[in-house]
């Protein structure tokens, strides 16, 4: 028997799959527990519609992602910290110290997509990297003063 899958079933595919099961296992189980349904025309015809949105909402994000990426690669941004007298700082700069001066200037970024390579302890610039999505990902300036 033809079925679509609303759901992903282990060992028999991912939402939006048209499989072929058994006829008990697809009467007795999939549809019975609304993991899947009969695979007609019109089944088929609103899944091939669902993955066309699906697809298009994709390409719109990616597209969203990648002008927030040029806007923010290669800014620079200037934070203060205090130190004592042989010029180390009370504690580090962070991720959220870096997220919240990007939230000022209007990006709206979560301190966990923001990559440092080790703690910023002392001043001077550092590259630091803002994952945006898993396929773009921006390189940023940190200027740190006391």
């Amino acid at each position: 028997m033809k079925i679509v899958l609303l759901k992903d079933v282990k060992g028999t595919g991912k939402a939006g799959d048209v499989v072929e099961a058994k006829d008990g296992y697809a009467k007795n189980f999939l549809i019975k527990n609304g993991l899947a349904k009969v695979a007609d025309a019109q089944a088929l015809n609103d899944n091939k519609n669902q993955k066309e949105a699906q697809a298009f909402h994709r390409s719109e994000q990616l597209k969203a992602n990648r002008e927030l990426r040029e806007k923010i690669d290669g800014i620079e941004i200037t934070l203060t910290a205090k130190s004592g007298e042989n010029g180390k700082f009370f504690g580090a700069i962070t991720n959220k110290e870096i997220g919240d001066k990007l939230n000022e200037l209007g990006f709206d970024i979560d301190k966990k997509k923001i990559v440092l390579d080790a703690n910023i302890k002392a001043t001077g610039r550092y590259t630091v990297s803002v994952r945006i999505s898993a396929e773009e990902t921006a390189k940023i300036t940190v200027i740190v003063n006391n």
